[in-house]
């Protein structure tokens, strides 16, 4: 297969892959209000006809990326994502436990970001 066509909607707070104009899988995430800034992953979701065939990974991938591109670190708080992120290391530095808590703490406070 080949690579999926990857969209950041940062007004939706989505990070969407694209196959033949449709979307197939997703991270939902948002931007951490807090110094430094980061980039926070929700929740991964691949279209089920579409497992196995590397989109999450991919979705994880480049989300990471664009944390790198934009200065900030990223935060996986969904469990594909911190999977994801511990089996490579090389791509995923691993955020500071503290900034990991304000993530968790502005989610709990803000539901609505997920």
């Amino acid at each position: 297969m080949a690579e999926p066509d990857i969209r950041d909607n940062r007004q939706r707070g989505l990070l969407e892959a694209y196959e033949d104009g449709q979307v197939i899988g997703r991270i939902a995430y948002f931007t951490l209000d807090a110094t430094p800034a980061a980039l926070v992953a929700v929740h991964t979701v691949v279209e089920p006809e579409h497992e196995g065939k590397g989109i999450a990974s991919a979705l994880v991938r480049e989300f990471y990326a664009m944390a790198a591109r934009e200065g900030v670190p990223a935060v996986p708080l969904c469990p594909y994502a911190a999977q994801w992120a511990h089996r490579h290391p090389d791509e995923a530095p691993r955020p500071s436990a503290e900034l990991v808590r304000t993530a968790e703490e502005q989610l709990k406070d803000q539901p609505q970001l997920w």
